[in-house]
């Protein structure tokens, strides 16, 4: 009965670390220097269709969404002419990181609309359980 809420619940937990990795890719957008050595790489979430049951009444049927890993980017970094900058290379050259100002606005805007409509589903779901839970009570 509570299958809408457990499946719009996936969504929202996905696009909530979605949004998390936009802030993170933002807030690094200028790091240089990580503790790993080299610039900062963008992160970006992996998601996947949840499992469907294999037997049972929701057999075949798709239980949501979960997040698969998270993955950097493997494109190369920015490179910069700076000599006077401390993390400058022999050639003067520094390296920024791979995040794009504009991808990270636009998977922003995309993820927050993404969370909304699941909180629009989960919503209507729960607003369709508690009618089913009244059916009886309206004697």
């Amino acid at each position: 009965m509570f299958d809408g809420l457990s499946i719009a619940s996936t969504g929202l937990v996905a696009e909530s670390l979605r949004l998390s990795l936009v802030a993170n890719n933002l807030a690094n957008a200028d790091t240089t220097v990580t503790v790993q050595g080299g610039p900062y790489k963008a992160e970006y979430a992996l998601f996947a269709a949840a499992p469907a049951p294999a037997s049972g009444p929701d057999q075949g049927v798709g239980q949501g969404v979960v997040v698969n890993g998270i993955y950097q980017d493997p494109s190369p970094p920015t490179v910069v002419y700076d000599p006077t900058s401390p993390q400058a290379n022999a050639q003067g050259d520094v390296l920024y990181p791979n995040v794009s100002l504009q991808t990270q606005m636009v998977d922003m805007i995309e993820a927050s609309q993404a969370y909304q409509a699941n909180v629009s589903s989960f919503n209507s779901a729960k607003a369709m359980d508690v009618e089913a839970l009244t059916i009886g009570a309206q004697s």
